[in-house]
C-alpha cells in the first residue's frame, strides 16, 4: 500500500488542551516523498529524480504531489486527534515523507500504532562545532587561476548554509565592490525581509535567506527578542561559517587599529543560501534543521554546509546511519547534492565522532601554519612564555607590576571575583595608572562568564599600560585562545611559568604585618604579539577534533566504514562576525572573530567542493567526496608524517603520529582534487546496499526511512566503493572490491600496498590501463597473521604514467574468530 487510506478504523481520540507534557516528534509515514515516488497513486503522475538530479521545483507534478502529502499528514493529525490537542510545525515532503507535530507522550503512543505509521521518534538537540587559510591552501595561486581568478571562483554555486543565520551588511558579503551577480536560474529560495526595515537579507550574493524556528518555539527555548524571527545572525557562527566557505576575497581584517591580514571565503564568487535553525543559547532542534535541509534542497542549492551535529548518538535509534536527520541528508545526496558536515568537537577521545554515513562527507580540524606568541620580561632577566595578539609596551622601558588583589577599593568586594578584572569600579584606579595589571585566569574565563576582552576594557579603563593573566590552575582539556586586544596583554598558560611570575611579585612586594602593600617593585614589559610565526609542522589535528573509529549504533559497535573522511583547517580561523554575536565573549562588537572548531573545517571543505563543481558540474556528490580524499595528504609540510595533538597522563598536550581515525584521507589539497585521475563513484542504491549489509540493522527499519526493500549483491558493508577501506572485525582472509571511473585522459596506473605487520594485504591487478571515461575493478585481499587487539593501518597507492596518484587508507581489525 504506497499511501494510507484514512478510514472508519481509526479512532478518534479526545483531549481539551495540548499537553502540559507535550514535546515534539518526528513522525514518518507510508508513501514515497517527492525525491522517490516512482508513480501508482491515480492522479499523481511520478516526481523522483534520478540518482543527482536536482528536484523540479517548478514542475505542476512536484507541486501538486507535495500538497497530497500535506494533506494525508493533516488528514491523520485530524482523524486521531481532536483539535487543539496539537500543533503540527513541519510537513516534510520533498526528501522524507513525514511531520513534526508537538504532542503529549500518549498521544506519541496513539500515532505509533496507528496504521501507516512507520516511526515515530522524540525530538533532540543539536549544537554548533564551533584568512589565511586560502594561501595555506594553496588557492590563489593553485586553484582560482583555473577558474578564472578569485573573481569567478565559486561562480553561480550555491552554498546552503543551516546555521545561525548571517549578518548581510558585513564587507564579506558585499556586492557593492563586486562585479554584479546575475540570477541563478536553478535556484528557488525564498528572501524573507527584515520585520523593522523590511528590506531584503539578499543582495545578489545572498541568494536565499529563511529562518525555521517552530521546534524551538513549541519546545518554549526561542526567545524573539535575542534570537530574532529572521535570518539576522544573533549569534556570530553562521556568518563565520559563510564567510569561510564564499565570503569574499580580499576583506581587510581589522580590529583594534591593526590588520590581521585579508580574509577570503574558499569560493568568493559562490552564492550564499541561508537556512537559519540554530540559536544562541540552546543551539537547535532536530526537526528544525530537517525542515531546513528539506526546505534547501527543494530550493536547488548545490553543497550544503552544515557546521552542526547531534550532542551524542540518537539514543531513540538502533543505528548512527538511520534517522530523520541522516535520512534526510541521504535524500539530498540522491538529489546531487553535497554534503559537508562538521566532525565533532569530542577529541582527542576515540569514537567521539557525531557525522555517522557514509554519504557525507565528515570533516575534521586542523591547526595550521599559524601560531601566534608573546612574551612577559621580568625586572629580573627572567622571560616567561605565552600568549595575546596584542602590541608590545614601549621597547626601552620597564613598568611596575601591580596585582588586582592588591588594589581592591573595598576588601567586601571579594564575593564579585575582583582579580579577573572584569569590573573596573573595584579597583584602584591610582594604583594602576602607568602600570601593569595582574590579574587571575579563573574558572569563569572557562565558562564565558569572564573575557579577555573585558580584562583589555578594564585596563585600559584604570589607565593601566598593560595587563598579565595568570593561569594558575589548569582543568584538564582546558584550550587557550589568543585573543586580539588594543592593549598590550599577555596570557600565561603556563602554571609554572605563573608561579614564577607570582613568585617574583611576592619577593618585590614589600608589605606590612597586615599584609597590605608598602610598595610595589617588581616591573616587567609585554613583547609584541602581532606577528604570527610560521610553522613547517603544520598542519596538525586539532586537540579538540573528533576521533573514530566510526560507531554504527548506539551501544558503540564498530562500523566498517572511515570517519572522518578529511582534514581541513579548523583552528584560529579568522572570519566574519556578527557585531550583535555573543557566542564568543571576546569578540562581541566586533565585525571579525578567530575561533576553533570542526564548525570551521566543514566550510573550508563546503567551498572548496564548490570550486570542484564549478569545473566539474556534472559530478556526484560522491564523486566529489573522492576527489577531495584520494588527493588529500598524509604528510606535513615539511614532509614529515601528520601529527595528532593528543592529552598524555598528566593533561599536558603533546603529539603523536596520526592515523586516519584522526585526519580520515589526509589533509585537503584542493588544487590536486581539481584533477583526481580516478574516482570512486557511488549513488542512492549503493548507500541502500551499504545498509542492507551492515549487520545489526532492522531491514523494517530501513525501508521505512528509504521506502525501498533490500535486494543488494554488495555481501558486506565494506565493499561499499568508497574512497577508503574499513574492516572492523577481519576474520582470517577477506577480499574487497572497488571500481575506479577515469576522469581524465587515457592512464596506465601501477598499484600497490602497504600494511603493518599484523595483516598482509594484495591487490589485484597490479597495474591496469583505463580509457577516458571507463570503468575497472580492483580487489584488495587482507588476511589477519597476527591478532593485537587494535587497528592495523596501511594504504592502496594508484600511481599513473600522466602523473596522477591516487590513494587510499586501509584499515583492519585482525580477530582469530
Amino acid at each position: 500500500m504506497r499511501l494510507l487510506e484514512f478510514g472508519c478504523v481509526l479512532v478518534v481520540v479526545s483531549a481539551l488542551l495540548i499537553s502540559g507534557d507535550a514535546e515534539i516528534y518526528i513522525v514518518t509515514v507510508e508513501g514515497e516523498p517527492i525525491i522517490s515516488y516512482t508513480g501508482g497513486i491515480s492522479g499523481f503522475e511520478a516526481t523522483a529524480v534520478e540518482s543527482d538530479d536536482k528536484i523540479d521545483t517548478e514542475s505542476e507534478l512536484v507541486t501538486s504531489y507535495a500538497r497530497h502529502l500535506e494533506k494525508k499528514h493533516d488528514m491523520l493529525l485530524g482523524l486521531l486527534f481532536e483539535e487543539g490537542t496539537y500543533q503540527k510545525l513541519y510537513s516534510y515532503r520533498h526528501l522524507i515523507n513525514g511531520f513534526a507535530v508537538h504532542i503529549s507522550p500518549e498521544q506519541a503512543e496513539t500515532l505509533r500504532r496507528a496504521p501507516g505509521v512507520k516511526s515515530v521518534e522524540r525530538d533532540w538537540k543539536v549544537r554548533k562545532h564551533t584568512t589565511h587559510t586560502p594561501q595555506f591552501l594553496g588557492l590563489p595561486t593553485g586553484v582560482w587561476p583555473t577558474g578564472g581568478g578569485f573573481d569567478r571562483a565559486g561562480e553561480d554555486i550555491v552554498i546552503g548554509f543551516v546555521d545561525s543565520g548571517i549578518y548581510p551588511h558585513h564587507p564579506s558579503f558585499a556586492t557593492h565592490n563586486a562585479e554584479p551577480y546575475g540570477p541563478v536560474p536553478k535556484y528557488r529560495g525564498k528572501c524573507e525581509a527584515d520585520p523593522d526595515t523590511k528590506r531584503s537579507y539578499c543582495n545578489g550574493k545572498i541568494v536565499g535567506a529563511q529562518h525555521f524556528a517552530q521546534a524551538a518555539i513549541a519546545a518554549g527555548a526561542f526567545n524573539p527578542i535575542i534570537d530574532f524571527a529572521s535570518p539576522l545572525d544573533g549569534d556570530g557562527h553562521g556568518s563565520h561559517t559563510a564567510s569561510i566557505a564564499a565570503g569574499n576575497n580580499g576583506i581587510p581584517v581589522r580590529m583594534h587599529g591593526h590588520e590581521f591580514g585579508r580574509a577570503s571565503g574558499m569560493a568568493p564568487r559562490a552564492r550564499i543560501a541561508v537556512y537559519k535553525a540554530l540559536y544562541r543559547l540552546f543551539g537547535g532542534y532536530i526537526a528544525d534543521v530537517v525542515a531546513a535541509i528539506d526546505q534547501a534542497v527543494y530550493d536547488g542549492v548545490d553543497i550544503l554546509s552544515l557546521s552542526v551535529g547531534p550532542n551524542s548518538p540518537p539514543a531513540a535509534t538502533r543505528t548512527t546511519f538511520l534517522n530523520p536527520f541522516d535520512a534526510t541528508l541521504l535524500g539530498a545526496v540522491k538529489a546531487g547534492v553535497f554534503v559537508a558536515q562538521a566532525a565533532g568537537n569530542g577529541g582527542p577521545f576515540p569514537k567521539t565522532m557525531v557525522s555517522y554515513s557514509p554519504w557525507i562527507a565528515s570533516v575534521a580540524a586542523a591547526i595550521d601554519d599559524r601560531r601566534y606568541k608573546n612574551h612577559l620580561m621580568l625586572g629580573n632577566g627572567k622571560i616567561l612564555a605565552g600568549i595575546g595578539l596584542s602590541p608590545s609596551t614601549h621597547l626601552n622601558e620597564t613598568y611596575t607590576l601591580v596585582a588586582a588583589n592588591d588594589v581592591l577599593l573595598d576588601s567586601s568586594v571579594m564575593r564579585y571575583s575582583p582579580t579577573d578584572c572584569q569590573r573596573p569600579e573595584l579597583l584602584n584606579k591610582n594604583l594602576i595608572k602607568g602600570n601593569i595589571l595582574l590579574c587571575g585566569y579563573s574558572f569563569n574565563f572557562v565558562v564565558g562568564t569572564a573575557s579577555i576582552k573585558k580584562v583589555s576594557e578594564t585596563a585600559k579603563a584604570l589607565g593601566a599600560v598593560g595587563f598579565v593573566l595568570c593561569v594558575e590552575n589548569v582543568s584538564p582539556g582546558t584550550k587557550f585562545d589568543p585573543v586580539p586586544v588594543g592593549l598590550p596583554g599577555i596570557l600565561i598558560t603556563d602554571a609554572s611559568y605563573s608561579k614564577e611570575l607570582i613568585n617574583y611579585y611576592n619577593i618585590t612586594t614589600p608589605r606590612d604585618w597586615t599584609g597590605r602593600v608598602k610598595r610595589f617593585e617588581g616591573t616587567g614589559k609585554i613583547g609584541d604579539g602581532l606577528m604570527p610565526i610560521l610553522h613547517k609542522s603544520a598542519p596538525q589535528v586539532a586537540l579538540f577534533s573528533a576521533r573514530g573509529p566510526n560507531i554504527k549504533d548506539f551501544s558503540f559497535q564498530e562500523a566498517d566504514l572511515l570517519k572522518p573522511d578529511i582534514l581541513a583547517p579548523g583552528s584560529l580561523i579568522w572570519a566574519a562576525w556578527c557585531p550583535n554575536g555573543t557566542d564568543e565573549p571576546n569578540y562581541v562588537g566586533e565585525g571579525f572573530a578567530m575561533i576553533s572548531g570542526t564548525s570551521m573545517s566543514a566550510p573550508h571543505i563546503a567551498g572548496i567542493a564548490a570550486l570542484i563543481k564549478q569545473k566539474h558540474p556534472h559530478w556526484s556528490p560522491a564523486a566529489i567526496k573522492s576527489a577531495l580524499m584520494t588527493t588529500s595528504t598524509t604528510l606535513d609540510r615539511a614532509g614529515n608524517p601528520l601529527l595528532a595533538q593528543q592529552t598524555s597522563e598528566s593533561e599536558a598536550l603533546k603529539l603523536v603520529k596520526a592515523t586516519p581515525f584522526d585526519y580520515g584521507s589526509g589533509h585537503v589539497d584542493p588544487t590536486a582534487a581539481l584533477d583526481p585521475g580516478l574516482i570512486f563513484d557511488a549513488g542512492y542504491e549503493d548507500y541502500l546496499g551499504f545498509l542492507c549489509t551492515t549487520p545489526g540493522i532492522d531491514i523494517h527499519e530501513i525501508r521505512n526511512y528509504t521506502h525501498t526493500p533490500c535486494n543488494t549483491t554488495m555481501g558486506k558493508p565494506s565493499n561499499l566503493n568508497t574512497p577508503s577501506i574499513t574492516i572492523s572485525h577481519l576474520v582470517r582472509t577477506q577480499v574487497v572490491t572497488r571500481t575506479v571511473t577515469n576522469v581524465a585522459e587515457e592512464e596506465t596506473y601501477v598499484i600497490t600496498a602497504r600494511m603493518e605487520p599484523a595483516v598482509a594485504i594484495e591487490v589485484n591487478p597490479p597495474a591496469m590501463t583505463i580509457k577516458a571515461g571507463a570503468s575497472r575493478q580492483f580487489s584488495v585481499t587482507l588476511t589477519v597473521r597476527s591478532v593485537r587487539g587494535t587497528y592495523s593501518f596501511g594504504e592502496v597507492l594508484m600511481k599513473g604514467n600522466r602523473g596522477h596518484k591516487v590513494r587510499i587508507p586501509v584499515l583492519a581489525n585482525g580477530y582469530r574468530r
